[in-house]
């Protein structure tokens, strides 16, 4: 599935780039007997759905050309969401002072899984501020040990 998704971003980015968005993520899942190929994109004020079309085209039409994909698939081009995913470094870059949810691939500090203030990032390490009852306590998160990381919303 991985080679998949390296192709279509390969695909997908120029064309999202000349575009003057940003390629977000690409997902190949299988959801009971469907395949979907997913592309998410954005662009500062987010993207509408006329910017989903017309990505959603121009892909189609790159990915019949080259035909990377054996099986039947769904495409759905999308905005990532208010949840959107933390990947990339310069995700996390922009993440800082924002709240995030952090699930780790092994218990740091007795739990995998963190949500609080992204504080600091350096490529190396998150650093996330997170309440236990009443008191704050900054958590250092390896990342190479974070499996999973998204923005994450509150209400309050």
């Amino acid at each position: 599935m991985s080679k998949i998704t390296e192709v279509v971003e390969a695909i997908a980015l120029p064309i999202v780039e000349r575009e003057n968005m940003e390629l977000v993520d690409v997902e190949f899942v299988k959801e009971g007997p469907d395949w979907f190929l997913r592309v998410y994109i954005d662009k500062p004020g987010g993207v509408d759905l006329d910017d989903c079309v017309n990505i959603n085209e121009q892909l189609s039409e790159k990915l019949n050309d080259s035909d990377p994909i054996e099986q039947a698939y769904y495409l759905d081009v999308s905005s990532p969401g208010a949840e959107r995913p933390l990947k990339k470094p310069t995700d996390f870059e922009r993440a800082i002072g924002k709240n995030v949810y952090i699930k780790t691939f092994a218990p740091i500090e007795g739990t995998k899984e963190f949500e609080g203030i992204l504080t600091e990032y350096d490529g190396e390490t998150a650093i996330v501020e997170t309440r236990i009852k009443t008191r704050k306590k900054a958590i250092s998160l390896p990342v190479d040990k974070i499996a999973q990381a998204r923005l994450a919303v509150t209400f309050s």
